[in-house]
């Protein structure tokens, strides 16, 4: 993590002296604040590539933010740590937008989710709607106008998409910043001030009735489906987790002398670990992972080595038309947590991995409450069996 030594205050006001001045922020960035009139303020980030010291320009401190350096100072890092070299492309000559994003993902892939479609994600929105109009054009002559022709066509219909193609365009700039391509980011702050003010509502996910949950739990396993699709399933609606921390699990996180798993926090929305007790049905859907066991995963893909794709549990409940989706079933839980149970609210977040968010009960929150949770989540499988004729 980056110091934070400098503000966005102390750069806009920092004054000139009769010598050359360095601010240092962290991970080798530097402001560079030079005298006289004609001076100015740059950011320069001194790294070693294949052993030599380099002083890389990053741009002018009147174009280029403190976060926006911040964010190009770790990108340049990134991408020496992986063996390449920030100043060989300035020798070679601006690329077009889309051979940028082709390096661009290839960088930040090791990064990503294993077994996540980041990538296809990535390239999927930037073939619908940027490439078209700025792919073929150099990273340095893209405008601020041409992204806002990517934009505006679906900044009000498809506003969450739109939000994601700006932040993969900016992400591309930036890493033009850093090749010392440009030095402004056409998809950066500014441009949040030309695009139209959308409200944003939040979008809830499709979830069951909890008394109508069991009675989908049955219809799952009786479903004619990779035994791996159906498994991975029912354990999430069991443990009340997200997708990809069912997905990915192995078997090296359960503890089966103390009935629990152990989600590491890479996998974690929160990114702290978290300790999932086991009710005696999820055990049981572990003893029959056990059967189509190859490697480590719990519960492997008919593709040998492979984890269950993330669409593949959606897919077999849209067929059964059980109308909801598989994240859906943490908000069942929690409907059922609060009105048929006397459970603490904190327990309830607890089991759920939330952050509490009010700082006085977080500061007494020092448990994650094992012992209270693993009691809750037996009750819920026992509530799933009991109801799963719909009774």
């Amino acid at each position: 993590m980056p110091c934070t030594r400098l503000t966005a205050a102390f750069v806009k006001t920092v004054q000139a002296t009769e010598k050359p001045r360095r601010y240092g922020d962290g991970n080798g960035l530097y402001l560079l604040v030079k005298p006289g009139i004609r001076g100015g303020k740059s950011w320069v980030q001194r790294v070693v590539i294949h052993g030599v010291r380099r002083d890389l320009g990053l741009g002018s401190a009147r174009i280029v933010t403190l976060k926006e350096a911040r964010e190009v100072a770790l990108d340049n890092l990134r991408l020496i740590r992986a063996g390449g070299d920030p100043m060989v492309l300035r020798k070679r000559g601006a690329p077009t937008f889309e051979e940028a994003l082709e390096t661009v993902i290839a960088m930040h892939e090791p990064m990503w989710k294993e077994g996540g479609r980041t990538a296809d994600q990535w390239r999927a929105s930037m073939r619908e709607y940027a490439l078209p109009r700025i792919g073929h054009k150099t990273v340095h002559t893209v405008s601020m106008s041409d992204v806002m022709s990517v934009l505006l066509p679906i900044w009000i219909d498809k506003h969450e998409t739109a939000r994601r193609v700006r932040r993969r365009i900016a992400t591309v700039m930036k890493w033009a910043i850093a090749q010392g391509l440009r030095e402004d980011n056409p998809a950066g702050e500014s441009i949040g001030q030309a695009l139209p003010r959308v409200e944003r509502r939040r979008a809830h996910q499709r979830a069951l009735p909890y008394r109508q949950v069991g009675a989908a739990l049955q219809r799952i396993r009786n479903a004619e489906s990779s035994p791996g699709v159906r498994l991975v399933l029912e354990f999430m609606v069991l443990c009340a987790v997200r997708s990809g921390e069912a997905r990915l699990a192995t078997w090296y996180e359960v503890d089966f002398a103390s009935s629990t798993w152990v989600i590491p926090p890479e996998r974690m929305k929160n990114k702290r670990e978290h300790r999932v007790p086991l009710s005696d049905r999820a055990l049981m859907v572990l003893d029959e992972a056990r059967h189509i066991r190859r490697g480590s995963l719990l519960f492997p893909s008919r593709v040998r080595g492979r984890a269950v794709d993330s669409g593949t549990p959606v897919k077999l409940m849209q067929d059964l038309r059980i109308d909801a989706v598989p994240h859906g079933f943490r908000s069942s839980f929690r409907d059922w947590a609060s009105e048929q149970t006397d459970t603490p609210h904190a327990v309830m977040e607890a089991a759920l991995a939330h952050s509490i968010q009010n700082q006085v009960e977080a500061a007494y929150a020092r448990s994650d409450l094992l012992d209270r949770r693993r009691t809750l989540m037996q009750e819920w499988a026992d509530y799933l069996m009991s109801t799963a004729n719909g009774h």
